[in-house]
């Protein structure tokens, strides 16, 4: 189902390359299933782009094609306000047309890559959305005080996530497996296949072992076998078997409002911000918080001391004596 505003991309038959480029996305470099259908869409964007205006192929576009629409993608409006395409959204794309552009030379099917005289658009520093302690214990405080299963269930992924800072992907699709010995630590999965040991806090510890008391209730009852007894997090109404991201996504959104936090700044994301803001403030090692988020690159990592650095400088501006105007004398 296409999002609220946003029109349903039609289903274009894509270019054999395109595909082999996704396999190879899959089974050599071990990219995600959500990986591989971002690319998927990016690269359907611009096959239809060109087959429309240009009346070519993808493998065929020359660098004058993919500047022209890299142009119409600039200019485009989508939702009901009119908001510009994010130029990290056409910095995306290019990107994906880059690695495409490459395969192609790689496998001689192409003896030029024509994005490589094209520069990435400039973007501006956006800082990731999080949430104050104060705020974070709200919506756990909220999330137990119903009491009832799904209210435990709800403390226990607000927990974990908290702690570990994992991916909403990793969370939800936790296998029973991944629970390490005496529910101190967590062995997850990431991107591309990296295995990463995440230690779990004791408030952590406390909400999964009170959560798994009550688990079979959403595996379909204790005698539950098959694809539901996988999953740490079960969901009987769900294809997958666990506990979907769109699910958990909106159960986030009304403890928000039960909360009285604003929804639009809630969201699992911001809580995997918030626990390596708050790592971070509390004097954590940054190379530590890098690999506990399993980012490839630490430079991925220290946007977050950006994040401290603002929070810093707002207290001063706010509580500083000296930051305050001075106060006219009758």
């Amino acid at each position: 189902m296409a999002r609220p505003g946003r029109p349903a991309m039609p289903k274009p038959d894509l270019h054999p390359q395109v595909d082999a480029f996704l396999d190879m996305l899959t089974t050599e470099r071990g990219a995600a299933r959500n990986t591989r259908q971002a690319y998927w869409r990016d690269l359907a964007d611009v096959s239809l782009f060109l087959k429309n205006s240009r009346s070519k192929e993808i493998i065929k576009a020359t660098s004058e094609d993919i500047k022209a629409y890299l142009g119409d993608l600039s200019e485009k409006t989508h939702g009901s306000g009119g908001t510009k395409i994010a130029v990290r959204t056409v910095a995306r794309r290019l990107s994906a047309l880059r690695q495409f552009y490459r395969f192609l030379v790689s496998e001689n099917l192409r003896q030029d890559d024509p994005t490589s005289a094209i520069e990435s658009p400039k973007q501006g520093r956006s800082l990731p959305k999080t949430l104050s302690e104060q705020e974070v214990n709200a919506l756990i405080k909220t999330a137990a005080s119903n009491g009832n299963a799904e209210s435990i269930r709800l403390v226990c992924l607000l927990e974990l996530l908290y702690a570990t800072g994992l991916r909403v992907s990793e969370l939800v699709g936790l296998p029973m497996s991944a629970i390490g010995e005496e529910q101190k630590f967590l062995l997850v999965q990431g991107k591309a296949g990296r295995e990463r040991m995440v230690p779990l806090t004791e408030a952590a510890q406390k909400a999964l072992a009170k959560y798994l008391e009550v688990r079979s209730q959403f595996a379909g009852g204790e005698a539950a076998t098959g694809i539901h007894a996988k999953w740490v997090f079960p969901s009987k109404t769900s294809e997958s078997g666990h506990l979907t991201r769109q699910r958990f996504a909106q159960l986030l959104k009304d403890l928000a409002k039960e909360a009285a936090i604003d929804e639009d700044r809630v969201s699992p994301h911001v809580l995997r911000h918030a626990f390596a803001t708050h790592l971070l403030s509390n004097g954590a090692d940054l190379r530590s918080v890098q690999k506990m988020l399993g980012h490839a690159d630490i430079a991925t990592t220290q946007i977050y001391t950006h994040i401290i650095g603002e929070n810093l400088k707002k207290t001063v501006q706010e509580k500083h004596p000296l930051a305050k105007p001075a106060e006219k004398k009758a």
